[in-house]
């Protein structure tokens, strides 16, 4: 039998279709969703117009601090000594990137280019985003976990009939079943990559308080700019259960894959406030101050940033 020698790069294409093709499906129900409830979302701007200037300062200064904390995180992930101010442009620029190409691929791309270019090699550098990618995950849990007892009742399990749990089960044990036989022989090397280069850099104490400080503390000012939101606008929900339900939302969002999380992470933040019993207006303030500070103020000075990098080929 010939091997395909096209079979790589049409699996490719199939699964950039397969991609493009959810990330739109995704953008048309976003704008559905807006055009459908559009009074609420023009109430919550204007309310956020006139929302407790002191508290958005606050916000806009968290925001600008997780690239330096990405940054951080990005240096923990990798032995050499990376350049400090070009590392905190190329994170700059990489969040501008991430809001125009889906599912993080913008981000992955210009962070692995600028890893190249401090002399990694491509598999080096794809494996330092997966770690930095892993402890990301990582910390996200061990937030929900710390955070979910002392918010009870706050994340609900939804009730479903018994037929959809049936279904359920057997939608999760063919994907394991998939995992298993499809994804996990092709994954194989690259998880004992990531292994290998996790064990490593927790050899070097500095390295490893970079990659989970670094982590950690991109989270928790992700998070902070939200709740200083929240009280800019007088949300009535304390800091930790708006912390949660960041957490819980973002990580529903990660799921789908549109660029940053557009459309995605919006609906997903402004049901989790709502369910939470958030009037819709207020709640609709809040995820618009938060995709303001964190995706529509930095773009156009994160992709000139881009531009300049790619043209003093730091990147």
């Amino acid at each position: 039998m010939v091997p395909n020698v096209n079979g790589a790069p049409a699996t490719g294409r199939r699964g950039v279709y397969w991609q493009t093709g959810a990330c739109l499906a995704v953008l048309v129900c976003a704008g559905w969703l807006l055009r459908r409830h559009w009074p609420t979302v023009e109430h919550g701007a204007l309310r956020l117009a006139v929302a407790d200037q002191g508290w958005l300062f606050v916000a806009a200064v968290a925001a600008v601090g997780t690239w330096a904390c990405s940054a951080l995180a990005q240096q923990g992930a990798v032995t050499p000594r990376l350049p400090g101010r070009r590392l905190v442009a190329t994170q700059f620029a990489a969040s501008a990137a991430n809001h125009v190409l889906p599912a993080g691929l913008g981000a992955g791309a210009v962070n692995l280019r600028f890893l190249m270019r401090c002399g990694l090699p491509a598999g080096r550098g794809a494996s330092a985003l997966a770690v930095k990618a892993a402890a990301g995950v990582v910390v996200r849990l061990a937030l929900i976990a710390v955070l979910a007892p002392a918010c009870p009742g706050l994340l609900r399990t939804p009730h479903v009939s018994t037929a959809a749990l049936l279904a359920l089960a057997a939608a999760a044990v063919m994907a394991l079943v998939l995992l298993r036989v499809r994804v996990w022989p092709r994954c194989r090397g690259a998880v004992a990559a990531v292994v290998t280069d996790l064990r490593a850099l927790h050899t070097r104490p500095v390295r490893a308080a970079a990659l989970w400080g670094g982590s950690l503390a991109f989270t928790g000012l992700h998070a902070l700019v939200l709740i200083a939101v929240t009280r800019a606008v007088e949300l009535p929900l304390s800091p930790a259960r708006v912390a949660l339900l960041y957490l819980a939302a973002s990580g529903a969002a990660a799921l789908l894959p549109t660029p940053g999380g557009l459309g995605s992470l919006d609906a997903a933040l402004a049901l989790a406030l709502t369910a939470s019993g958030t009037p819709a207006a207020t709640a609709a303030s809040a995820v618009l101050g938060y995709r303001l500070l964190t995706v529509w103020l930095p773009l156009l000075p994160g992709l000139l940033v881009l531009g300049v990098l790619i043209r003093r080929r730091a990147l």
